[in-house]
């Protein structure tokens, strides 16, 4: 038996329980743990989400690990095991220091432990179990999963090395039968060395000293454990391609020691309810997989042909997978040895395609199923407060994934992580598209080839073992330079892998003009896109990061920060994110493909969340936030503009640099003595058309403008058009409409306050605008427009 792990390809669904009886069988074995129980507590003194309190540190995570790949008999090895921090890459222990709640890493709180290994250490693991004496393990071998291990380690058996593995983000085995006693209890240990930073590892944004966008290292088993028996003729991974233009379905299969003349048998069926049109909304797989499903189903097609040959199955007017309907047919897989059935297995399927196509103006888009499909979500970072990259229960996990549909995204980026296998579960069901980053290793100038090997290595090993989650759209090798090297070959290498799905080249800074994508990140509030191209899709890869800090839902107390100013409540997170969207609209229109924004929560001290990193807020109002996102699918609205700014007319304004009297921003403020200018008003930059000159600290100005009926009607559309360096402040009437500190370089688009709004009038009105300097470059420019909905606006979304 080989000593190297085996990397499975997860695939099968939840299995149809017919009785009450074969419900009993299908549990899996829960073994003695309760006696220890007591000995486990959330270690430290953190925030922690609702759902740590769900976990059972007697059977933690109890559901079935594989969703894609499912068979009747299996034993979970979650729960508590002994542990100790050794010398490094110690494998055994004359004693052991306390128990550790196993999924969760050994620096999380509900690990039990919270404390760091370092380099120079190795964390040992310890327990025992018994082998089922249940039919289905009778004769069998016995393979024993890890879903994660980060980052090194070697697994022992009663005292027998059964394999070592490498890479922390993917499920691997071991067939451990040889190993085994015949009778009575098991003995297993995990010897764990985590370098962390210090090293070449992919390890995203783990470090050993966490600040800003990098966080607490994690170390070990942070993925279920359990073990398997399977037929000594067995299916050990399946491939699905689908084909929407011919309706097929090709399966691959990777069998262990087929006989000659044996047959592969696959069959498809969905429940008789979805066939009559409803959407698929599969339900969780339960501890048994499948207990709770227990719906009709109906075949919808069948195939027989031989063992380790490719299997073409037609699916019948096939009803497509998409965000809006998660479509997903169940599938049934065993090998047949005359007339029976010596290895089965089940899993699920959905019919989608992705791929670059040109919309009806020739602009190549990223299209799902040959349509259009404007994708925007969340890069979603994974990380939990009290699990680290481990979420409390499985509700949990579905939980990120449920708010950002519920906030109108249709995608998210999973941000230099690989999720365990039930994430994309969820995701299939659920109806979310995922761009799936590879982590990142430590950014250095010199990468040696050991390097770039094992990164290919563990990149092929995220890729293959989620390559049949209709879910994953578009694979990311790189992020932002971090540890990118050979850039063409390793996206080209990723195609190789997988030429299904799209490639990101790469994502952000460092484009090279290969991969299927175009990706600019920008956080600036005033962000653009890059430039369409004739072969590759344009998208906005990050954006936004707009901060707003929860008192008693933060990390630590303070020290927390976003990209650019923090926000002024969960109201003023709103207004800046609908403004940011209304940017982004016309974009759209011109050729952007995709957007994601920065974040889904909160992490440690970054506060760019849409939640608090606990789970606990939901920071802005979902229904309106929800609406906003829902407007980017249909025509972008027309903008009319009321009071012109420099960049189309030569507007003249009244001003002056000295500190004018009190009330000077109120409609019967008398400036007749002030000065006549032409806006912008500054010193000369790059995209502000200055035609008045202005040097000192501060500069006040005022013009007046005329509102007809029409403009008022659905005032909530008025927005201020702005440039200015540094802070500014415009008012209207007297009422303050627009406070905006710090600096643009190109104008932007400002939401006016509601009291404002209640300040206009039909016929005359007054905005007076004051801007300060700081330091650095100075410039001011202001104008009023109004965004118009189409005339006639489609009832569907148009992309």
């Amino acid at each position: 038996m080989s000593n190297t792990a085996h990397i499975f390809h997860p695939y099968i669904p939840e299995l149809i329980m017919k009785t009450r009886v074969a419900a009993f069988l299908l549990l899996p074995i829960v073994l003695p743990l309760w006696t220890f129980a007591a000995d486990w507590k959330i270690a430290g003194n953190k925030i922690t989400t609702d759902f740590a309190k769900d976990v059972d540190p007697k059977n933690p995570l109890p559901e079935y690990p594989r969703p894609q790949l499912v068979r009747d008999a299996w034993q979970n090895l979650n729960g508590l095991w002994d542990y100790a921090i050794t010398e490094k890459n110690q494998t055994s222990a004359d004693s052991y220091e306390g128990k550790i709640l196993v999924p969760f890493a050994v620096e999380s709180a509900l690990s039990g432990v919270g404390k760091t290994v370092g380099k120079e250490k190795s964390l040992l693991y310890h327990r025992t179990f018994t082998v089922p004496k249940g039919k289905a393990w009778q004769g069998s071998r016995v393979l024993l999963h890890f879903g994660a291990v980060d980052w090194e380690m070697t697994c022992i058996v009663n005292g027998k090395e059964v394999g070592k593995h490498s890479g922390g983000y993917s499920p691997f085995f071991f067939d451990i039968t040889d190993a085994l006693k015949a009778d009575g209890e098991q003995d297993i240990i995990v010897s764990v060395y985590d370098n962390t930073n210090g090293h070449w590892q992919p390890r995203g944004k783990q470090v050993v000293n966490p600040n800003g966008i990098w966080y607490t290292p994690v170390t070990g088993i942070w993925s279920t454990v359990w073990i398997e028996p399977v037929p000594q003729t067995s299916i050990e991974s399946l491939k699905f391609t689908p084909n929407i233009k011919s309706g097929t379905l090709t399966i691959e299969t990777v069998l262990k020691n087929i006989q000659d003349g044996d047959q592969i048998e696959a069959a498809a069926s969905v429940k008789v309810k979805e066939i009559a049109g409803a959407v698929n909304r599969r339900p969780l797989v339960r501890i048994a997989p499948g207990a709770a499903n227990t719906g009709k189903s109906k075949m919808v097609s069948s195939i027989v042909g031989k063992a380790g040959e490719p299997l073409t199955l037609k699916i019948p007017s096939p009803k497509l997978w998409t965000p809006d309907e998660p479509n997903l047919y169940d599938l049934k897989v065993s090998i047949i040895r005359n007339g029976k059935a010596v290895d089965k297995v089940e899993s699920y399927f959905g019919m989608r395609e992705i791929s670059l196509g040109k919309d009806e103006k020739g602009i190549t888009r990223m299209m799902l199923n040959d349509k259009f499909l404007f994708q925007h979500g969340p890069l979603d970072q994974g990380w939990w407060p009290d699990g680290l990259y481990t979420a409390p229960t499985d509700k949990a996990l579905a939980y990120d994934v449920e708010v950002t549909k519920q906030l109108g995204f249709n995608m998210l980026r999973k941000h230099v992580k690989a999720e365990p296998l039930r994430f994309y579960y969820h995701c299939d069901r659920l109806g979310i598209l995922v761009w799936q980053d590879m982590p990142n290793f430590e950014p250095r100038s010199q990468i040696s080839e050991e390097a770039k090997a094992n990164f290919r290595k563990e990149w092929k090993e995220i890729i293959e073992t989620r390559i049949n989650a209709p879910s994953i759209v578009v694979w990311v090798p790189f992020n932002e330079g971090w540890g990118q090297h050979d850039t063409c070959p390793v996206l080209a290498f990723t195609k190789e892998v997988d030429p299904t799905r799209l490639v990101d080249g790469p994502s952000g800074w460092t484009d090279q003009g290969c991969g299927d994508i175009r990706d600019k990140h920008d956080y600036h509030r005033e962000f653009t896109i890059a430039p369409t191209e004739p072969n590759r899709a344009t998208v906005l890869g990050e954006y936004g990061g707009l901060g707003l800090s929860i008192p008693e839902h933060t990390w630590v107390p303070g020290g927390n920060w976003g990209y650019g100013k923090m926000m002024e409540g969960r109201e003023g997170l709103l207004k800046d994110y609908i403004v940011l969207n209304e940017r982004m609209h016309p974009f759209i229109v011109a050729g952007l493909s995709a957007a994601v924004y920065t974040q889904t929560t909160d992490v440690e001290i970054e506060c760019n969340g849409l939640m608090t990193y606990d789970r606990k807020v939901i920071k802005p109002d979902v229904t309106k936030f929800r609406a906003s996102n829902n407007a980017l699918h249909f025509p972008a609205p027309a903008v009319k503009e009321i009071v012109p700014t420099a960049q189309s007319a030569e507007a003249e304004w009244t001003y002056t640099t000295e500190q004018p009297g009190e009330g000077w921003e109120k409609t019967d403020f008398n400036d007749g003595n002030w000065k006549q200018g032409k806006a912008a008003f500054g010193v000369p930059i790059a995209g502000v058309n200055v035609r008045t000159e202005w040097k000192t600290s501060g500069i006040w100005l005022r013009r007046t403008f005329e509102l007809s009926a029409a403009d008022l009607v659905d005032p909530a559309g008025l927005r201020m058009e702005m440039v200015h360096d540094d802070d500014a402040v415009v008012y209207i009437n007297g009422v303050k409409a627009v406070e905006a500190p710090g600096w643009t370089p190109a104008y932007k688009r400002f939401p006016i306050s509601g009291e404002a709004i209640k300040a206009l009038k039909k016929g005359k009105n007054v905005i007076a605008v004051y801007c300060k300097q700081d330091r650095g470059g100075q410039h001011i420019d202001a104008g009023l427009s109004k965004l118009l909905p189409p005339s006639q606006q489609p009832k569907k979304p148009v992309w």
